[in-house]
């Protein structure tokens, strides 16, 4: 793909930009992926891996090939946002009476913030894409339009059928680790993504380097063994799946296994070894909220739908509701192995929601020793 006249400037000053909006990395890349990211998503699907996240196979094409979600689209700039913790994220795990709420949980809903930044990005690219156009033209470049127009830009967050991770691997902020999760040099396992998608033609950013090498701590890390090879993910088994994206009732094999998360999962992340490059996330709005650092189980068993819908207002928990995130405390309760969280289970055996009901007795069976 030819670049425009001027991109190799433009591209400096979009990636300048970027980083003074509070980016910690960029990079761009050809709107175009190779035919093995749609068949990593053809063996993910066809295994059932995607569990009943059905919106991953019902817009595959899309997911897979930018240009059939946006024909017009030349080029996608790629963006990471850091939001590196500070201190180990897995500590809660050895506090039983707590529940584990996963990093990028524990603050504001970043999908406005990224959204927001993006907005800021992409109207200076447009701006600055008009400029560079008219520059052109008026040199008489050979490539120039004689009459320039502004470059079109989308933006996407994850709730767009967008194949972030191997775009960014693309655009040179990282490579997909044996987790599948992207791993950059500088930020270890703890970015952000968001892209740019537009019709500039700019220059590519070369690869990032680095690779997971032997290393499989991701990989044993996870509790529930949901990695059934490197670079492969069973989502029906992975605790953020189970936690969030999961509604009915959590498979009895693998409740022991998910301890007290109550809200998606860091393990695999928290392992790897990249992460010691990481910065804390400089971000203020990404700081964690002190209720969610170590929330109390106890506590957390009272909520009803009101209480829910106050105390995780502004948060990404609000979007799987009540009865979802209290049927994960109940799961937590039932693994701390805590003698006085009994009373809490016992109340909510009445709930009137089946899920949670069941949920309770679970529980409450396990803290009595009840035989499973």
């Amino acid at each position: 793909m030819p670049s425009q006249p001027g991109a190799e400037k433009l591209a400096a000053r979009i990636r300048e930009k970027a980083l003074a909006l509070g980016f910690d990395a960029i990079g761009f890349c050809p709107a175009h992926l190779g035919p093995e990211v749609r068949e990593r998503l053809t063996d993910f699907l066809a295994n059932g891996y995607h569990g009943e996240m059905g919106w991953l196979a019902d817009r595959a094409n899309q997911r897979t090939q930018p240009t059939t979600l946006w024909s017009e689209a030349r080029t996608v700039i790629a963006l990471g946002l850091s939001y590196a913790p500070e201190g180990d994220p897995l500590a809660t795990l050895s506090q039983p009476d707590r529940g584990n709420i996963s990093v990028y949980a524990r603050h504001r809903d970043y999908h406005d913030l990224i959204k927001g930044m993006l907005k800021h990005l992409a109207q200076f690219v447009v701006r600055e894409g008009r400029l560079e156009a008219e520059r052109a033209a008026a040199r008489g470049h050979e490539n120039a339009n004689p009459e320039p127009e502004a470059p079109g830009v989308k933006v996407f967050v994850d709730t767009a059928p967008v194949a972030e991770k191997p775009l960014a691997a693309q655009a040179g902020l990282g490579w997909q680790g044996k987790h599948t999760n992207l791993v950059s040099r500088s930020q270890g396992s703890w970015l952000f993504l968001g892209e740019i998608y537009t019709t500039l033609a700019l220059p590519a950013s070369p690869p990032s380097g680095g690779g997971c090498g032997s290393c499989t701590r991701c990989l044993t890390a996870c509790p529930t063994q949901a990695f059934p090879a490197p670079y492969s993910m069973d989502a029906r088994r992975c605790i953020s799946y189970l936690t969030i994206e999961y509604a009915g009732p959590i498979p009895l094999e693998l409740r022991p296994a998910i301890g007290t998360h109550i809200y998606g999962c860091d393990d695999c992340l928290a392992v790897c070894p990249w992460n010691r490059f990481a910065q804390t996330s400089r971000q203020i709005k990404l700081q964690p909220r002190p209720d969610l650092m170590a929330p109390d189980l106890a506590s957390l068993s009272q909520l009803d739908d009101a209480a829910f819908r106050q105390k995780f207002s502004g948060s990404p928990i609000k979007r799987i509701g009540r009865n979802r995130f209290v049927r994960n405390v109940l799961i937590a309760i039932g693994n701390s192995g805590l003698a006085e969280l009994r009373p809490h289970a016992q109340r909510l055996t009445q709930d009137t929601d089946s899920v949670v009901a069941e949920a309770a007795r679970w529980a409450l069976a396990r803290l009595e020793g009840v035989p499973e």
